[in-house]
C-alpha cells in the first residue's frame, strides 16, 4: 500500500463524504490528511510496520486517521470508507466530474431520479426529466450531456508539457496581439507540477473586452463556456478549461501570489497576515480598508515579513520556514546544465545515429554527453547483448574523433533483471564509461524482490546511476513499490547517483523523493532519455522537477564541468 493509494482513499472519503451532505471542516480533514500522506517521503506502511509506530507525531494527522492510515495499510481500505461506498453506485462519484454538477445536484439526481450510472444520466437528460426537478433547468440538460461527452477529457489532469505548451502559446498570442500590457501563467502550471488539471492566465488590460474577444479566437480554444466583465472561463480542444481574469496593475502582484497558489502555502501567508494586523486576498494586502500592497509578489511577501518564494516551492512543505531563516535554495536553471546522459540511437531503438545526436545535443549547448542505449533485455527495442554492444562503442569512438566541441561517453541503459542479477556481465560493464541501471519488467514484483533487486544494482562496483528508479508512467502505469528509506541510504552509502528523467510522460525520481535523496547528500543527473534529435528539448521539464524538490545547481552533477563529472564515475 503506496502512499499515494491511501492519499487516493482519503480523496474518495472527502467526495463521498460531500455527497452525504457533510460537515464542509470534515471534509478538509481528509482532502488535508489525503495531501499530508502523499507529500511524505516515508511510506506509511513502514511507519505502520514498526512495532512502536505512532502516526500521530506526523503533523496534521489526529488519533481517527492515524488509524484509518494503519487499518487502510493492513486492509486495503477502512470501514467508514467501505460503508459510504455501499451508499452509492460506483457511477456516482464520476457525476461529479461533469462541470456544473456539484454534490448537492449529483445527490438529488440519485435521491429524486433513482439515477445510479452515467448511462441512466444521459437517458435522463435526454429525456428532459432533470429539468423538471427543483434548482435544475434545460440548459443543464445541455451542460449535462456535454459533460458526459468530455467526460474522458475534461477534469482530467494532463501531463506538465501538455499544458504548459498550450499555456504559453496563448500567453504569447495575447502579448503580441498588443490587447494586454502583461499576461502570465498561474495555478499549478506556474508551480511545475507534474500534472495540471486547468490552467489560470493572468493578464493586466485596459480593455478587457478586446482581451476576452482574443482569447475566444485563438486556434486551441475550442468553446467558451462563461464571460464576465474580467474572468472568462473557455474550454481547449485538449479539453483543459482556461480562465482568464483580467485585473487591475496595482493588484496584478496579489492576484499572481493568489492564483498561483498553492491553497496549503496560501493559508499559511494569510495566516501571517492576520498576526500582523493585515488581509491578504488577490486584490491586494490591505491594513483596514487601506491598500499597503499588490502590484508585485514581492510587495505581498514583504508585507508578512518574507523573501519572494519561488513558485515551484509554494506547497507547504517547509519553505516558510527556510524564507524566515534567509536560506531559500538558489534553484537550478536549465541553462545549468552542461551534460545528457542517457539517449539512445539507432543501434536500439533511437532514431538517429551516434553523430546526429552528438550535433543536436552540441547545438543545444551541452559540453558532454553519454550514448546509453538498451542491453538485451529489452528485445523490443532490439537490445545489445556484449558482442554488439562492444561494436557499439567502437562506433562511438570513431564519431568521438569527428565531432567536435563536445565529449561523448560510452555508455550502457542496463536492465535489472527479475532474478537481482545484471542483464550483462561485469566484465562487461567494467568497460563502459557509465552504466545506468534500470526496472523496466517486474515492476509488480512484492516490495521485497524489488529492493532486492535495487540494492544488488546500487552494490555493483560499476554501476554510476540508477534511471528512473520506480519505472513508473504518469497516468498509465505505477511505480515499483520501493523501500525508498533503505534504497536511499544504500544509494548514499555507495555513491551511486540517482536520475530525475525528464520525459515528461516519466519526471521519475518525483520532487519528493528527490528532496529526499538530497537531504542525505546523493547526487542527482537530470537527464531527457531522449530518442530522437529532438528529444533533447525535455530537459526543461526534469529541471521543473528538479527545482520543485528544492534542487540547487550543486545538487545536480551533470552541472559539472566535464573532467570534474568524470570523477564521479565508477
Amino acid at each position: 500500500m503506496q502512499n499515494a493509494t491511501l492519499a487516493q482513499l482519503f480523496e474518495e472519503y472527502a467526495d463521498l463524504l460531500e455527497l452525504q451532505s457533510a460537515n464542509s471542516f470534515r471534509v478538509r480533514a481528509y482532502r488535508n490528511a489525503a495531501r499530508t500522506v502523499e507529500a511524505l517521503p516515508q511510506a506509511i506502511a513502514d511507519l505502520v510496520a514498526q512495532p512502536d509506530h505512532d502516526l500521530t507525531r506526523i503533523e496534521g494527522i489526529g488519533k481517527d486517521l492515524a488509524e484509518k492510515l494503519a487499518t487502510a495499510v493492513q486492509t486495503g481500505s477502512f470501514p467508514q470508507l467501505d460503508e459510504a461506498r455501499s451508499q452509492f453506485p460506483p457511477d456516482v462519484l464520476k457525476m461529479l466530474k461533469i462541470p456544473g454538477l456539484g454534490p448537492k445536484k449529483v445527490a438529488a439526481l440519485v435521491d429524486q431520479l433513482q439515477i445510479s450510472t452515467l448511462a441512466d444520466l444521459k437517458a435522463a437528460a435526454e429525456a428532459h426529466r432533470i429539468a423538471e426537478l427543483k434548482g435544475f433547468a434545460k440548459k443543464t440538460e445541455q451542460t449535462i450531456l456535454e459533460g458526459l461527452q468530455l467526460l474522458e477529457s475534461v477534469g482530467k489532469r494532463v501531463w506538465l508539457s501538455i499544458a504548459k505548451t498550450a499555456a504559453d502559446a496563448i500567453v504569447e498570442d495575447l502579448r503580441a496581439s498588443g490587447t494586454v500590457q502583461t499576461a502570465e501563467v498561474a495555478g499549478s502550471c506556474r508551480r511545475r507540477r507534474e500534472t495540471c488539471g486547468d490552467l489560470d492566465v493572468l493578464a493586466i488590460a485596459d480593455d478587457s473586452t478586446a482581451a476576452m474577444d482574443r482569447l475566444a479566437q485563438h486556434p486551441l480554444v475550442d468553446k467558451v463556456l462563461a464571460r464576465g466583465e474580467t474572468k472568462q472561463r473557455v474550454r481547449l480542444e485538449n479539453g483543459l478549461e482556461l480562465d482568464l481574469r483580467v485585473v487591475r496593475a496595482e493588484s496584478y502582484g496579489a492576484a499572481m501570489q493568489y492564483f498561483t497558489g498553492s491553497k496549503e502555502h496560501n493559508i499559511v501567508i494569510r495566516k501571517r497576515a492576520q498576526e500582523r494586523g493585515l488581509k491578504i486576498n488577490e486584490y491586494g494586502v490591505f491594513r483596514g480598508e487601506t491598500s499597503i500592497a499588490g502590484a508585485t509578489e514581492d510587495e505581498v511577501y514583504a508585507a508578512v515579513d518574507l523573501p519572494w518564494i519561488p513558485p515551484e516551492l509554494r506547497e507547504n512543505r517547509g519553505e516558510i520556514e527556510l524564507a524566515e531563516q534567509g536560506r531559500l535554495p538558489t534553484l537550478i536553471e536549465v541553462g545549468d546544465i552542461q551534460g545528457d546522459l542517457h539517449m539512445h540511437t539507432t543501434a536500439t531503438d533511437g532514431a538517429a545515429t551516434i553523430r546526429e545526436m552528438a550535433e543536436a545535443a552540441k547545438a543545444r549547448g551541452l559540453k558532454y554527453i553519454a550514448i546509453t542505449d538498451h542491453s538485451k533485455r529489452v528485445s523490443m527495442a532490439n537490445g545489445l547483448d556484449a558482442p554488439r554492444l562492444r561494436e557499439h562503442w567502437k562506433a562511438i569512438d570513431k564519431v568521438r574523433g569527428q565531432v567536435s566541441g563536445i565529449e561523448i561517453l560510452c555508455g550502457i541503459e542496463c536492465d535489472i533483471l527479475e532474478d537481482a542479477t545484471m542483464d550483462l556481465d561485469d566484465d562487461v560493464l567494467s568497460e563502459a564509461d557509465l552504466v545506468i541501471a534500470v526496472l523496466h519488467y517486474g515492476l509488480k514484483q512484492p516490495r521485497d524482490q524489488i529492493q532486492k533487486r535495487l540494492l544488488a544494482a546500487i552494490q555493483n562496483p560499476h554501476v554510476d546511476i540508477i534511471g528512473h528508479p520506480t519505472g513508473r508512467l504518469i497516468g498509465s502505469r505505477p511505480g515499483a513499490d520501493i523501500h525508498f528509506e533503505e534504497f536511499l541510504k544504500a544509494a548514499a552509502d555507495y555513491g551511486v547517483m540517482l536520475e530525475i528523467n525528464a520525459n515528461p510522460q516519466r519526471l521519475d525520481l518525483d520532487d519528493i523523493h528527490a528532496a529526499a535523496a538530497k537531504a542525505r547528500g546523493i547526487s542527482i543527473v537530470i537527464d531527457t532519455d531522449s530518442h530522437n534529435v529532438n528529444g533533447f528539448d525535455v530537459l526543461p521539464y526534469g529541471v521543473f522537477q528538479a527545482r520543485r524538490a528544492g534542487l540547487t545547481k550543486a545538487d545536480v552533477a551533470n552541472t559539472l564541468p566535464f573532467e570534474e563529472f568524470r570523477q564521479k564515475l565508477k
